[in-house]
This record gives C-alpha cells, structure tokens and sequence, in this order.
C-alpha cells in the first residue's frame, strides 16, 4: 500500500513533457479559433452583414451571460461527480467539442430565410454558449489535473499561451483579411500594410459577403475540431480527486468555495476586469478600424504585429516571474497595456491616421501587455485549487474552474454588451458608410479609454492576492501528509 501511495504521489508531481504541453495547448488552440472568432467578430457581423439592430445585438450578448449564471456551476458539478475510463475531463473535449463546432458555422451560414432574425441568432448563440461551457470548465479543470509540479505549471502555462496566440494570429490578424479577399462587393487593389504587399480586396462589412464569412470560419472549424481531438489523446489525467471526494461533491460548494477561499475571489475579480477590458477592445476593433482610421485593410499587418508578443515571448514568463515576483509581473505588463492605449489614442487624432509606424508600435506594446497579463494569470488556477482541497477537504476543480468561468464570462458580457449599447447611445448608425464625431468618440471610449480604467483597477485587485510562490510549496506538502 506504501509503494502505491509513493507511486501516486511521484505521477502527482510528473513533470511534463513538451509532447503533453503542446497537446494541452493545442485546447486552447482550438478554443480560441472557435471562440476567438466568435468574440472578436459576430458583432460586427451581426450588425452590418446580418443586419442585426445594435440594441438587439446587446440584448443577446447579455441574456446569455445571464443564463450562464446559473449555468457554470450546473456543469462544474456534473463533471466533478463523475468520471469515466477515459478520465473525468478529456471526454467532454470530444463530448461536446463536436456540437460546438457546428453551432458556432451556424452563426455565420448564410440561410437566406434567418438573414436578420433576432430569434435564430439568440437561440443557436444560447445553444453554443451552453455548449462552451462544457468544453471549457473541463478544458481548465484538466489544466490542474496534469500535475502538480510548479515549475512543469509555469512552462505549461507558457506553451498554452503560446499556442492560444497563435489561434489569435489566425483570428485577429488573418480571419479579417481572408473575408475581404473573398468578399464580392467594392473589390479593389489595397496596401494591407503587409511590407508593401497589395491584395484585391472587398467590403466585408456588407450583406453580400455573407458567403465569404461562412466559408472561411468553416475552415477554421475544421482545424479547430482536429486540435480538440489531439488535446484528447496527448494528454494525461494525473492529478484527481478520489472516488469519496467525488461523491462528496454538491452543487453548494460553490458557495463555499467563495465563502473560504479569499485566493479565489481576488483571482476571479481580476479575471472579471481583465476580460472585460480585453473585450471591450475585441468589441469595437473592427469598427475603431473601419471608422475611426479608416483602414480596415490593415487589420491583417496590425493584427500580425499584436501577435508577436504573444507567440514568440511566453517562453520568458517563468523567468521575469522570479525576477518580479507574481504581483510586479501583472503590474509591469498591465503597465504597458496602458501606455500602448495611450498610443492607440495618438493614432486615432486627425493627421495620425495614416501613420502606420504607429500603429504597429502602440499595437505592439498594448498587446505584449496584455497577452502576458491574461494569459499568465492562468497559472496561479492550479493553485487556488490546492488552496480549496486544503481548506475543504474537497479537489473541486470543475466547480471552480466553473467560478472562474463565471467571472470571466462576467467579463465577456459587459466587454461585448456595453460597448455595443455605448455604440447605441452615441448615435452609431449601423448602415452608414462614415459615423459623425459623436459615434467616433463612442468608439474611441470603448476603444481606449474604459480599458485604460480597468487595466489600473485590475494592478490594485492583483495586489491583495495573497499566495506566493513559498505559499504553494507549503499547501502542496501540507496535502501530501494529509493524502498519506
């Protein structure tokens, strides 16, 4: 019985391979592909090819976050009190993985008969949001289930991220560009701002280029769909919650984990604000492009620009994490966030629009700040989790990955909800080819300035979280002496 609990406890803190961290990441890959999208571009799709009131638009983003409320913690119980031979939660990367790649072509299918049908679009956006949510609290529950090795966390987080920016690449940078080059209507040779490279490129923001959205998005949900199957079968469940713990499980321990987990509730507050300004951003990008600038045509080279940080920098996080220590990590980056919107604004004044150099400059810096602000903080999950099964008794991975979904889908809500009632409220006109200066600094507030708000809310929140590095070290040895 000692040699097996020894055994237990060696694979409980199994570092990973790079295989396995590329495997894990290629969930996040796929998410991002399949949400990313969604996030970054259904509102504007909604409300210019499919034609989709502003008001309307902001009503469905937020009735489904509402819904989602009562929701996430349904799921995150369900999956905590069950498992299966294949693990208790690869199987819903496949389960519900497939579902939700078909739902989400359907927002864009052009069906003639549910072009501008409000009820269509709430129902199947209902449908995959609920569907989300079982790939995605299974997806992070398993992110601290790998191990329990904090260094092997810290390289994880890196490689995931890694891979997450690299599905962004595709969303933000490419998904834009590839519309417009199938896009039918207003074609013409234009500077993409790539190096000097000229493609013949449509107007995506009109009815006619319905086509061109759904075919390249179903592109993307084949690769997507490829990706959640490799996450499925490179990845290994090591770190569990035993046979009794699962049994234990209600669906109010979600109260109490928010009642005696403090770690928790600061995590999930910062994870609230930083999704909420990062989309708010994602929100208003396309229209602080198209009608702010007025370049929607170099999406492709600034999104290309933003993504950099991301893909290439990860590899440098655990490292300027000692040096800075967790809270000067988040305030340096969160710090740069800042000053790159500040940039953003330069690049929207009157005689700046057309100073490209400046784009990729205040582009580069905002998102190298805010792809490592986002994406590092999912390191520090895994060890709220410890902190719970310490101070519980209970390894309530789904419900609290089910807490943070609920903060960042809180987040998602007022990101993408707001900024398109804000866009209402400033008179944006939904089929106007140019917007008055009302509408103009509508965009630019969503844009730029409510971000910068939060970013400095976000550096006081991460301030109180209480868990260091030494911290972790003594929960993980703590629950060693009480599993043996």
């Amino acid at each position: 019985m000692s040699g097996n609990i020894m055994q237990s406890r060696h694979d409980e803190y199994h570092k990973l391979t790079r295989g396995e961290r590329i495997g894990y990441g290629l969930g996040d890959f796929a998410q991002n592909l399949v949400f990313g999208t969604i996030g970054g571009f259904l509102a504007l799709h909604m409300l210019t090819v499919n034609a989709i009131s502003t008001a309307a638009a902001g009503f469905i983003f937020l009735f489904v976050r509402i819904i989602n409320v009562f929701w996430d913690p349904m799921v995150g119980t369900f999956v905590d009190k069950r498992s299966s031979m294949a693990g208790k939660y690869r199987p819903w990367l496949l389960r519900a993985g497939i579902p939700l790649v078909i739902l989400s072509a359907l927002l864009f299918a052009p069906i003639p008969e549910v072009s501008g049908s409000v009820p269509f679009a709430f129902v199947v956006y209902l449908a995959l949001d609920l569907l989300y949510s079982v790939v995605n609290i299974p997806y992070g529950s398993l992110n601290a289930s790998l191990t329990r090795d904090p260094g092997s966390i810290d390289k994880l987080t890196s490689t995931r991220m890694m891979l997450a920016n690299s599905a962004n690449l595709l969303v933000y940078t490419l998904f834009p560009m590839f519309v417009q080059m199938a896009a039918p209507k207003d074609r013409s040779i234009k500077d993409t701002g790539f190096f000097g490279l000229e493609l013949e490129l449509g107007n995506y923001t009109d009815p006619s280029a319905s086509y061109a959205w759904f075919g390249v998005y179903s592109v993307y949900m084949i690769v997507g769909a490829v990706a959640l199957f490799l996450c499925y079968k490179l990845t290994k469940e090591r770190v569990v919650a035993t046979a009794e713990q699962s049994a234990n499980v209600k669906a109010t321990d979600l109260f109490l984990e928010l009642k005696n987990n403090r770690p928790l509730v600061i995590l999930g507050i910062f994870f609230m604000l930083a999704f909420t300004f990062m989309f708010f951003m994602n929100t208003v990008n396309g229209f602080f492009n198209q009608f702010v600038v007025g370049h929607s045509e170099w999406m492709g080279a600034v999104g290309l620009v933003a993504s950099i940080p991301g893909i290439l920098f990860p590899v440098f996080w655990p490292r300027l994490k000692k040096v800075f220590g967790k809270k000067g990590f988040f305030h340096l980056f969160l710090g740069m966030f800042i000053v790159g919107e500040f940039l953003t604004y330069i690049w929207s004044l009157d005689g700046m629009h057309d100073a490209l150099w400046l784009a990729y400059i205040a582009t580069f810096i905002k998102q190298w700040g805010l792809t490592s602000a986002t994406g590092f903080m999912w390191a520090l999950v895994p060890e709220v989790i410890a902190y719970g099964e310490l101070k519980s008794g209970k390894r309530n991975a789904a419900i609290i990955n089910a807490i943070m979904g609920l903060f960042f889908k809180i987040g998602f809500t007022l990101g993408g909800a707001v900024p398109l009632w804000l866009l209402a409220a400033y008179g944006f006109n939904e089929t106007g080819a140019q917007q008055d200066a009302n509408a103009i600094a509508g965009i630019n507030m969503t844009a730029i300035w409510i971000p910068i708000a939060l970013a400095f809310v976000s550096m006081i929140i991460i301030q109180l979280y209480p868990i260091s590095d030494k911290n972790i070290t003594d929960i993980n040895r703590r629950l060693d002496e009480i599993r043996i």
